[in-house]
Protein backbone atom coordinates (compact mmCIF):
# COMPACT_ATOMS: atom_id res chain seq x y z
CA UNK A 1 0.00 0.00 0.00
CA UNK A 2 2.66 2.41 0.88
CA UNK A 3 4.55 1.32 -2.32
CA UNK A 4 1.74 2.63 -4.07
CA UNK A 5 1.16 5.41 -2.47
CA UNK A 6 4.43 6.05 -2.65
CA UNK A 7 4.54 5.60 -6.73
CA UNK A 8 1.41 8.20 -7.40
CA UNK A 9 3.66 11.41 -5.23
CA UNK A 10 5.86 12.18 -8.58
CA UNK A 11 3.26 12.55 -11.00
CA UNK A 12 1.24 15.49 -8.78
CA UNK A 13 4.62 17.03 -8.37
CA UNK A 14 5.75 16.79 -11.80
CA UNK A 15 2.01 18.37 -13.28
CA UNK A 16 2.27 21.19 -10.49
CA UNK A 17 5.77 21.99 -12.00
CA UNK A 18 4.62 22.03 -15.65
CA UNK A 19 1.62 24.50 -14.70
CA UNK A 20 1.89 28.04 -15.46
CA UNK A 21 1.73 30.27 -12.18
CA UNK A 22 -0.28 33.41 -12.52
CA UNK A 23 2.42 35.90 -13.43
CA UNK A 24 2.69 33.55 -16.42
CA UNK A 25 -0.54 34.82 -18.48
CA UNK A 26 0.09 36.57 -21.38
CA UNK A 27 0.05 40.13 -21.27
CA UNK A 28 -3.03 40.57 -23.62
CA UNK A 29 -6.58 39.83 -22.48
CA UNK A 30 -8.26 36.63 -24.14
CA UNK A 31 -11.92 37.54 -24.69
CA UNK A 32 -13.88 34.48 -23.06
CA UNK A 33 -14.62 32.59 -26.70
CA UNK A 34 -17.89 30.79 -24.67
CA UNK A 35 -19.13 33.56 -23.54
CA UNK A 36 -18.58 35.37 -26.92
CA UNK A 37 -20.16 32.44 -28.73
CA UNK A 38 -23.44 32.56 -26.15
CA UNK A 39 -23.99 35.75 -26.48
CA UNK A 40 -23.70 36.17 -30.36
CA UNK A 41 -26.37 33.10 -30.29
CA UNK A 42 -28.71 35.28 -28.28
CA UNK A 43 -28.10 38.61 -29.58
CA UNK A 44 -26.37 38.35 -32.90
CA UNK A 45 -26.88 42.35 -33.92
CA UNK A 46 -25.47 43.95 -30.75
CA UNK A 47 -22.37 44.37 -29.65
CA UNK A 48 -21.73 42.09 -26.00
CA UNK A 49 -20.89 44.15 -23.11
CA UNK A 50 -17.63 45.54 -21.81
CA UNK A 51 -16.56 43.93 -18.30
CA UNK A 52 -14.13 45.72 -16.55
CA UNK A 53 -11.25 44.22 -18.53
CA UNK A 54 -11.79 46.07 -21.64
CA UNK A 55 -11.11 49.26 -19.98
CA UNK A 56 -7.64 48.10 -18.21
CA UNK A 57 -4.20 48.28 -20.42
CA UNK A 58 -2.84 45.45 -21.04
CA UNK A 59 -0.21 44.34 -18.62
CA UNK A 60 3.34 44.40 -19.86
CA UNK A 61 5.04 41.61 -19.99
CA UNK A 62 7.50 39.88 -17.59
CA UNK A 63 10.76 40.48 -19.10
CA UNK A 64 13.05 37.68 -19.70
CA UNK A 65 16.15 39.32 -17.68
CA UNK A 66 15.71 41.55 -14.94
CA UNK A 67 15.58 45.62 -16.00
CA UNK A 68 17.56 48.20 -14.12
CA UNK A 69 14.56 49.91 -12.91
CA UNK A 70 11.33 49.61 -10.85
CA UNK A 71 8.22 50.74 -12.63
CA UNK A 72 5.89 52.72 -9.64
CA UNK A 73 2.62 53.41 -9.53
CA UNK A 74 2.06 55.19 -6.27
CA UNK A 75 -1.69 56.65 -5.98
CA UNK A 76 -3.94 58.18 -2.96
CA UNK A 77 -7.92 58.13 -3.57
CA UNK A 78 -7.95 61.66 -4.72
CA UNK A 79 -4.24 61.70 -6.41
CA UNK A 80 -1.43 59.98 -8.14
CA UNK A 81 1.70 60.75 -6.55
CA UNK A 82 3.40 58.63 -8.87
CA UNK A 83 2.78 57.55 -12.09
CA UNK A 84 4.54 54.72 -14.45
CA UNK A 85 7.90 56.32 -12.35
CA UNK A 86 10.89 54.60 -13.00
CA UNK A 87 13.00 54.62 -9.82
CA UNK A 88 16.14 52.34 -8.15
CA UNK A 89 14.48 51.02 -5.65
CA UNK A 90 11.35 51.46 -2.49
CA UNK A 91 11.06 50.98 0.45
CA UNK A 92 7.55 50.16 2.04
CA UNK A 93 6.32 49.97 5.84
CA UNK A 94 4.65 46.96 5.66
CA UNK A 95 2.81 45.42 8.48
CA UNK A 96 5.24 42.16 8.61
CA UNK A 97 8.33 45.30 8.62
CA UNK A 98 9.87 47.57 6.61
CA UNK A 99 10.26 45.89 2.44
CA UNK A 100 13.07 46.84 0.15
CA UNK A 101 11.35 46.67 -3.79
CA UNK A 102 14.13 46.09 -6.03
CA UNK A 103 13.88 45.53 -9.59
CA UNK A 104 13.23 41.79 -10.07
CA UNK A 105 11.65 41.49 -6.94
CA UNK A 106 9.39 38.42 -6.23
CA UNK A 107 5.26 39.06 -7.21
CA UNK A 108 3.81 40.20 -3.70
CA UNK A 109 0.90 41.66 -2.01
CA UNK A 110 1.65 43.40 1.33
CA UNK A 111 -0.54 45.58 3.66
CA UNK A 112 1.18 49.08 4.91
CA UNK A 113 0.70 50.09 8.05
CA UNK A 114 1.47 53.59 9.39
CA UNK A 115 5.50 54.42 8.49
CA UNK A 116 7.32 55.96 6.09
CA UNK A 117 8.07 54.65 2.11
CA UNK A 118 10.87 55.83 0.75
CA UNK A 119 11.35 56.07 -2.99
CA UNK A 120 15.01 55.85 -4.05
CA UNK A 121 16.41 57.21 -7.51
CA UNK A 122 19.72 57.64 -8.08
CA UNK A 123 21.42 59.72 -4.79
CA UNK A 124 17.87 60.99 -4.52
CA UNK A 125 15.78 60.28 -1.71
CA UNK A 126 11.60 61.15 -1.53
CA UNK A 127 10.35 59.89 1.67
CA UNK A 128 6.01 59.89 2.54
CA UNK A 129 4.66 59.11 5.27
CA UNK A 130 1.47 56.81 5.11
CA UNK A 131 -1.28 55.79 7.27
CA UNK A 132 -2.30 52.43 5.66
CA UNK A 133 -3.13 50.55 2.23
CA UNK A 134 -1.42 47.51 0.13
CA UNK A 135 1.50 47.05 -1.97
CA UNK A 136 1.32 45.23 -5.05
CA UNK A 137 4.94 44.25 -6.74
CA UNK A 138 4.20 42.23 -9.97
CA UNK A 139 6.69 39.74 -11.65
CA UNK A 140 7.36 42.63 -14.36
CA UNK A 141 9.40 44.93 -12.03
CA UNK A 142 6.39 46.95 -12.07
CA UNK A 143 4.81 48.13 -7.94
CA UNK A 144 1.42 49.35 -7.28
CA UNK A 145 1.32 51.18 -4.03
CA UNK A 146 -2.43 52.16 -3.02
CA UNK A 147 -2.45 54.43 0.27
CA UNK A 148 -5.42 55.74 2.19
CA UNK A 149 -3.47 58.98 3.21
CA UNK A 150 0.23 59.89 2.31
CA UNK A 151 2.28 63.14 2.41
CA UNK A 152 5.80 64.02 2.22
CA UNK A 153 7.73 63.83 5.36
CA UNK A 154 9.23 67.08 5.08
CA UNK A 155 5.62 69.16 5.20
CA UNK A 156 4.79 67.22 9.03
CA UNK A 157 4.49 69.83 11.80
CA UNK A 158 6.50 68.23 14.40
CA UNK A 159 4.50 70.05 16.83
CA UNK A 160 1.33 69.13 15.88
CA UNK A 161 2.52 65.12 16.24
CA UNK A 162 3.44 65.87 19.28
CA UNK A 163 0.22 67.80 20.42
CA UNK A 164 -2.16 65.00 18.60
CA UNK A 165 -0.03 62.38 20.16
CA UNK A 166 -0.93 63.84 23.99
CA UNK A 167 -4.68 64.27 22.59
CA UNK A 168 -4.91 60.66 21.74
CA UNK A 169 -3.26 59.28 24.88
CA UNK A 170 -5.32 61.52 26.92
CA UNK A 171 -8.71 60.31 24.99
CA UNK A 172 -7.61 56.81 25.59
CA UNK A 173 -7.18 57.37 29.39
CA UNK A 174 -10.70 58.54 29.61
CA UNK A 175 -12.14 56.37 26.76
CA UNK A 176 -15.54 54.35 28.45
CA UNK A 177 -16.70 52.43 25.62
CA UNK A 178 -14.78 50.47 23.10
CA UNK A 179 -15.49 52.47 19.87
CA UNK A 180 -13.92 55.47 22.03
CA UNK A 181 -10.74 53.43 22.78
CA UNK A 182 -10.22 51.51 19.77
CA UNK A 183 -10.40 55.28 17.69
CA UNK A 184 -8.20 56.64 20.52
CA UNK A 185 -5.34 53.44 20.35
CA UNK A 186 -5.92 54.09 16.18
CA UNK A 187 -4.80 57.96 16.85
CA UNK A 188 -1.51 57.56 19.11
CA UNK A 189 -0.45 54.29 16.81
CA UNK A 190 -0.62 56.54 13.72
CA UNK A 191 1.19 59.62 15.92
CA UNK A 192 3.51 57.58 17.16
CA UNK A 193 4.51 56.48 13.62
CA UNK A 194 5.01 59.93 12.76
CA UNK A 195 6.81 60.60 15.70
CA UNK A 196 9.28 57.78 15.06
CA UNK A 197 9.56 59.04 11.60
CA UNK A 198 10.22 62.90 12.54
CA UNK A 199 12.69 62.00 14.94
CA UNK A 200 14.27 58.41 13.46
Amino acid sequence: MLRRALGLLPRPIAAARARSFSTDLPAAHTADATFMEAWNKVMPNTDPPKTPLSFMHPRPPTPSSIPPKLTVNFVLPYASELSTKEVDMVIVPATTGQMGVLPGHVATIAELKPGVLSVHEGSETTKYFVSSGFVFIHANSFADIIAVEAVPLDQIDANLVQKGLADFTQKLSSATTELEKAEAQIGIDVHSALNSALTG
